[in-house]
C-alpha cells in the first residue's frame, strides 16, 4: 500500500499547522519533477493514505488500484458531480474529479485512509488534484505537440519516396496541404547532412530552421545520422554551409540541380559528395565540384550507348519502368536494407525488382564492372534527359562503352586519379585492382595477392582518403574507380550480352 497504515507519518505531522506542504507541493511543478505518479507518491505519504488516479471506466492511470463504485467513478468521470467523499470498509475515501483536455475523459483522484479528513488533508487533495490538472494538461499537450510532429515527420518522408520513385505528381499534391508552392519547381538540389545519430533531432530542427521551412526536411529512415533536405532554392546550400560551418563531427554533401523526378540521383550525388566532405577542412563538398567521367564523353555517344543499354526496360509501362529504374539506381549505391528504407518497400521487394532490371538486361550485378556500367548508364539518362545533336541509338557505328572510355580526356582523367596512389610503397594501385576485379571480395583478393584479407581490406582503406572517394561502401565512388581501371585498359570490360554480336559491348571473357 502507498500511505502507512496508522495513517500519521513523520513527514504528514511535521507539517501540520503550516503550510509546507504548499511548497512542497508546488516543487512537482519544476520541470525536473512533473511526473503524476511522483505526485502521488508525495500525496500518498503526506495524507498517510493509498491513492489512485483513475479514468471515468476505472482505468488505472497512476498510483495504486483502489476499489471503487464503479457507478459513482462514472459520476464523477463524467461531470455530473465534482467530487464525493465516503466511508466504505472503515476507510474514509475521497473522490475529486481531475479535468483533462479533450477528447480525454476526465480523471477521478481517490484518496483512502483510516482516519477522518481534517481541514488540512482536504486542503492538501483539493490542491493535489488542481496540480495534476496541470501535468496532466502539460503530458497531453505534450502528447499532442510529439503526435504532429512525428505526422508532419512521416508526411516529409511519404513526400521524398514519391519523389525517389518520380512521382512528381503525388508528391506535389501531398506537399499542397501543409507547405502550399514547396514543389512548384521543376528542379531542386538534395543535400546529406552528417551527425552522430544522438544529435540528429536537433540538427533536422536547425536545418528546417536554416532554410526558412522551404525545403524538405526528412529524417534519413535508413542512416541513422543523416538529415535528407531538398531545396527548391538556390540559397540553400550557402544556408546549409553556414549551418554546419564549425559544428565538429557535422559533414554536408550536397548534388547538381536536377529535376524532381530525378530526386534519386541528385540523393545519390549528395552521399557521395559527403564522403568526399569528410576529407575536408570546410566539412562540407557539392558533386558537382569534382569532375564525373560522364561529362568527358562526347553528349550523342553517350546518349545512344545508354539507350542501348538500357532499351530492354522501354517496353513496360512508364511507371513500372520509373519504378525499377529508380530502385536500382539507389540498389546500386546502398544496401538492399537500406534502399528499402529510402523507399518505404520492403528488402525482398527491392532485391525483385533489381532481379527484374538484371534479367532484362542479361547480365550479373555481382560483377563491378557491370554494375558500373549499369550506373553509369542511368546516371547519363538523368544528365542527359533530351537527345543531344547527333543522337541516333543503334545507328551504324555507334560506339561502345570501349569506344566512350578510350577518348583522351578519360585517359587522362583516369591517369589523373589513380596515379594519386602511384607514392605508396604498399602497391595500392594492384591491391586495388585485384579486389574490384574479385567483385570487392576481400578474401578472394586476398588468395590472388597472397596476403592477409584484412591487410587488403586497410589497402583499400587506405585508397579511400588518396582518392577522396569511398571504397568499402559500393557506390557512385567505387564505380568511378572501376571506370578509371576500365578507361587505363586494367581491368577486363562488363558483360553486356544485350548488344550486338561483335559489338564493343558485346561480352568479353578472360
Amino acid at each position: 500500500m502507498a500511505g502507512r497504515a496508522d495513517g500519521t507519518g513523520q513527514r504528514a505531522g511535521g507539517a501540520a499547522g503550516g503550510t509546507g506542504w504548499a511548497e512542497e507541493l508546488l516543487d512537482h511543478l519544476r520541470p525536473a519533477g512533473r511526473d503524476p505518479e511522483r505526485v502521488l507518491a508525495w500525496l500518498a505519504g503526506a495524507a498517510g493514505a493509498d491513492v489512485s488516479l483513475q479514468d471515468g471506466t476505472g482505468r488505472l492511470l497512476a498510483g495504486t488500484r483502489l476499489p471503487l463504485d464503479a457507478a459513482l467513478l462514472a459520476d464523477i468521470g463524467g461531470g455530473r458531480i465534482a467530487s464525493a467523499a465516503l466511508e466504505d470498509a472503515g476507510r474514509q475515501v475521497r473522490l475529486v474529479r481531475v479535468d483533462r483536455s479533450r477528447p480525454a475523459s476526465a480523471a477521478v483522484l481517490a484518496v483512502a485512509r483510516a482516519d477522518p479528513f481534517d481541514r488540512r488533508t482536504s486542503d492538501i487533495v483539493t490542491h493535489t488534484a488542481q496540480v495534476l490538472e496541470l501535468l496532466l494538461a502539460g503530458h497531453e499537450s505534450a502528447a499532442a505537440g510529439h503526435r504532429l510532429r512525428r505526422a508532419t515527420s512521416d508526411l516529409r518522408l511519404a513526400i521524398l519516396q514519391l519523389l525517389m520513385v518520380e512521382d512528381t505528381v503525388s508528391a506535389r499534391r501531398v506537399a499542397a496541404g501543409l507547405w502550399p508552392g514547396l514543389l512548384d519547381t521543376d528542379t531542386a538540389c538534395v543535400y546529406v547532412v552528417e551527425s552522430g545519430p544522438g544529435e540528429r533531432d536537433r540538427l533536422a530542427e536547425e536545418c528546417v530552421s536554416a532554410t526558412a521551412e522551404r525545403a524538405l526536411v526528412v529524417r534519413c529512415p535508413a542512416m541513422d545520422g543523416h538529415v535528407i533536405v531538398l531545396a527548391p532554392r538556390d540559397s540553400a546550400g550557402r544556408e546549409l554551409r553556414s549551418l554546419v560551418g564549425g559544428l565538429p563531427g557535422v559533414f554536408l554533401g550536397g548534388s547538381a540541380r536536377q529535376g524532381l523526378a530525378r530526386t534519386a540521383a541528385a540523393y545519390g550525388q549528395a552521399v557521395s559528395a559527403l564522403a568526399v566532405a569528410r576529407f575536408r577542412p570546410e566539412q562540407a563538398a557539392v558533386y558537382a565540384e569534382r569532375t564525373r567521367p560522364e561529362l568527358l564523353m562526347e553528349p550523342a555517344a553517350l546518349y545512344d550507348w545508354t539507350a542501348r543499354v538500357l532499351s530492354p526496360l522501354d517496353a513496360l509501362p512508364h511507371h513500372t519502368r520509373a519504378e525499377l529504374l529508380a530502385t536500382t539506381r539507389l540498389g546500386l549505391e546502398f544496401t538492399a536494407v537500406n534502399t528499402a528504407k529510402i523507399l518505404g518497400v520492403s528488402r525482398n521487394t527491392v532485391r525483385a525488382r533489381m532481379d527484374r532490371v538484371e534479367g532484362l538486361l542479361r547480365t550479373d550485378f555481382a560483377d563491378l564492372t557491370v554494375r558500373a556500367a549499369v550506373h553509369l548508364a542511368l546516371n547519363a539518362q538523368v544528365g542527359l534527359a533530351e537527345p543531344p545533336a547527333g543522337a541516333a541509338p543503334g545507328g551504324p557505328g555507334a560506339a561502345g562503352l570501349t569506344d566512350l572510355l578510350s577518348e583522351p580526356p578519360l585517359r587522362t582523367w583516369a591517369g589523373d586519379l589513380l596515379g594519386r596512389l602511384d607514392p605508396d610503397a604498399r602497391d595500392l594501385r594492384r591491391t586495388l585492382r585485384t579486389w574490384i576485379a574479385v567483385g570487392g571480395n576481400a578474401e578472394r583478393a586476398a588468395e590472388r595477392l597472397g596476403m592477409h584479407a584484412q591487410t587488403v581490406r586497410e589497402h583499400v582503406r587506405s585508397a579511400e582518403p588518396v582518392l577522396e572517394r569511398q571504397l568499402l561502401a559500393a557506390g557512385s565512388d567505387l564505380y568511378e574507380v572501376v571506370l578509371a581501371h576500365l578507361a587505363e585498359g586494367t581491368l577486363g570490360g562488363p558483360t553486356l550480352p544485350r548488344t550486338k554480336p561483335g559489338h564493343p559491348d558485346s561480352p568479353v571473357h578472360g
